[in-house]
């Protein structure tokens, strides 16, 4: 799929890329709206409504990815919720031996997220995901999300990057989109980024269901 070597640095979503994108559908769609119904008398159906609007108000912005924000516009102890469903922070099962690889291979892994550092720090409390990462960044760190270019000309400066020589992976298009317009080299989407729901088909990006078919290539 890819000449590996033309690829020096790995870049790597986290949320449905590395970890099971389960955590964060299950919380947002599901447990958030159930809590907004308990604590405000509400029916489902108008917590449900409440809360895609409130997304649909902020969506691709850092806002979006906030847990400051939504503690503040929901009235919620976000952090708190996010620790009664600890269990269900996973890695996927083929992340490990995909990081391990690349490390074998000398290619630089390097964790670019959209996650809230509070979310990233529980996560990686949770997980070995850290065991298998040369580096992270969180786009709160840089003041953009990651469909802003400003994000990826930060990353490539923090880091020192030649991006033509660069390979993202991520389970969102546009994001995808995004990281290509800013000059990365190579783009790869995650069809399959909750293991719950069905898998996803990508239009414009090569997207694959298990990071062991990467391996013969990478090992090669």
């Amino acid at each position: 799929m890819f000449n590996w070597k033309t690829i020096d640095t790995v870049l790597l979503d986290m949320d449905g890329t590395l970890l099971d994108l389960h955590f964060d559908n299950h919380f947002w769609l599901n447990l958030v709206p159930q809590e907004l119904s308990r604590q405000r008398g509400l029916s489902e159906d108008e917590a449900q409504q409440l809360v895609v609007n409130a997304y649909e108000k902020v969506v691709g912005t850092l806002d979006w990815y906030c847990l400051d924000y939504w503690q503040e516009q929901l009235q919620l102890d976000i952090m708190g919720l996010h620790r009664t469903l600890v269990d269900r922070i996973q890695l996927r099962q083929d992340s490990m031996p995909f990081l391990a690889a690349l490390a074998s291979a000398g290619k630089q892994r390097i964790l670019v997220t959209n996650t809230h550092p509070k979310s990233l720090a529980l996560k990686l409390e949770h997980t070995e995901l850290a065991a298998g990462l040369d580096a992270m960044i969180s786009s709160h760190e840089t003041g953009y999300p990651k469909e802003h270019p400003q994000f990826w000309l930060t990353l490539f400066e923090k880091f020192q990057l030649e991006p033509s020589r660069c390979l993202f992976i991520d389970d969102s298009e546009p994001i995808l989109k995004a990281a290509k317009l800013a000059g990365v080299g190579h783009q790869l989407g995650i069809a399959n980024p909750d293991s719950k729901k069905p898998v996803k088909v990508f239009q414009d990006f090569p997207a694959i269901t298990d990071y062991h078919s990467l391996l013969k290539d990478l090992t090669r």
